[in-house]
């Protein structure tokens, strides 16, 4: 499966084996980039997605976030065409993560260290002699791994869309 943390200009991605949980392929690309590799699902053999939704929490927002929404919907369209596609709020993984809704980024990170990390409990990435668990994550990896993992494992917490 493959998870997304959308931006308004660059996105990060993690795809996930589903069995092991272990990250397959990740990085941090170009929007554009991105909607080109996921026309490609099928052939990816990806059997289906999660995206990170963007939830409203009663604060004015700018342009960097009704840009994101609109990338949001765009890899929604291009996967939808192929695989099943799940949105997942922020607040989701939160909880199901760290069992706590005001967690945040370090938080998450923390508690995704302490539960997969090998040998490199400090960062859990090891080093290119002795990679460990997410040898390679960078910013937003770590947000698309926190989404994936969610969906996977919590099954319940689906982002309805308005039926109005």
């Amino acid at each position: 499966m493959i998870a997304i943390d959308p931006g308004n200009a660059q996105s990060g991605y993690c795809v996930i084996d589903r069995n092991t949980l272990r990250p397959l392929e990740f990085g941090k690309v170009g929007n554009a980039e991105l909607l080109r590799k996921l026309a490609s699902a099928t052939e990816q053999g990806w059997r289906w997605a999660v995206i990170e939704m963007v939830a409203s929490y009663g604060m004015s927002v700018g342009r960097e976030v009704f840009d994101t929404v609109l990338w949001i919907g765009r890899f929604y369209q291009a996967l939808n065409a192929c695989c099943p596609v799940r949105l997942l709020c922020r607040i989701e993984e939160k909880q199901h993560i760290c069992h706590n809704s005001r967690a945040n980024d370090a938080a998450i990170r923390r508690a995704l260290i302490d539960r997969f990390a090998d040998h490199d409990l400090k960062n859990g990435r090891g080093t290119k002699k002795n990679p460990d668990f997410f040898y390679g994550f960078k910013a937003d990896v770590w947000a698309a791994y926190a989404v994936g993992l969610t969906a996977i494992e919590n099954r319940e917490n689906d982002y309805h869309f308005s039926a109005t």
